[in-house]
């Protein structure tokens, strides 16, 4: 399989899933042991969730109610198609 290539293997895909979930947590558990303060766990709660919410905007409202027809390349090809409009 080359580096290029398309994931296919389900179990790659969930892998490289939890390989996220688990980067998240150590970057989550780093940020609050350096600061160990309600306001930073607030902080990152909600831009976490803001986040997460924009990435849903670009590769589901989009394609889905804003009618383009084909999927995203990725991140920079769906802001190049916010940003062409």
């Amino acid at each position: 399989m080359k580096l290029t290539e398309d994931l296919k293997s389900p179990r790659l895909i969930h892998a490289k899933g939890f390989l996220f979930l688990l980067l998240g947590l150590i970057g989550v558990t780093g940020i609050l042991l350096e600061s160990p303060h309600f306001r930073t766990v607030v902080l990152l709660g909600v831009s976490i969730w803001a986040f997460c919410r924009f990435y849903y905007y670009l590769f589901y409202v989009l394609e889905r109610y804003l009618g383009k027809s084909t999927p995203y390349a990725g991140i920079w090809d769906a802001l190049r198609f916010v940003f062409k409009r």
